[in-house]
């Protein structure tokens, strides 16, 4: 009888380590978020500095302005879109139960999949080679909406994988994290001086 009891424990005490190492898992590692940020910020100032070649090179400053004001609405949308998306993705988690999340997350993620490719499409438009301003050269910009979402995807998998070990309050301030001041984008303004 006291060899079964020794079994249950060192079953219950490997049970309780592996568990314990799950918990302090990179799983929970929102830094997606920061990269896919980075690389929508980093799409402004690359395609100003192109309309900015173009216009001293044609004479016209009104390729500049015009392109800097249409530039400035396709990214209010995805500015939008990018808040929203990370609210959604945190009532997805904590708001439904683990098969409903993924489904949820997949829905959000797709839309914000379709807002960054509308993007691209119109940042490449106005930057390639004998597009609509005539331009001679590409302008290559580091932006895959593929990629940026995949790896978003995935952080917020994880994420809810990782929250579904928490409770109550632990589960929002973890998911809280995803909504700080330091992910939200730049306002347009200041990245395009």
């Amino acid at each position: 009888m006291k060899r079964y009891n020794l079994l249950i424990v060192l079953l219950l005490l490997i049970f309780n380590i592996t568990n314990a190492q799950k918990k302090g898992s990179p799983a929970a590692d929102f830094s997606a978020l920061k990269e896919a940020k980075t690389k929508i910020e980093n799409t402004v100032p690359a395609v100003i500095g192109h309309l900015q070649a173009i216009s001293t090179k044609e004479g016209d400053n009104n390729i500049l302005t015009n392109g800097k004001a249409a530039l400035g609405k396709e990214y209010g949308i995805l500015e939008s879109e990018w808040y929203l998306y990370r609210g959604n993705m945190n009532n997805c988690i904590l708001n439904n139960s683990s098969k409903k999340a993924k489904k949820c997350m997949e829905y959000h993620t797709q839309y914000l999949r379709n807002t960054l490719i509308n993007y691209k499409n119109y940042i490449t438009y106005l930057t390639k080679k004998n597009g609509y301003l005539g331009v001679e050269g590409d302008t290559k910009i580091d932006f895959n909406p593929s990629e940026i979402t995949t790896k978003l995807n995935d952080a917020y998998f994880n994420g809810g994988d990782a929250s579904n070990r928490m409770k109550g309050n632990q589960k929002k301030e973890f998911l809280g994290q995803t909504m700080a001041d330091d992910l939200k984008l730049k306002p347009y303004a200041e990245l395009a001086q």
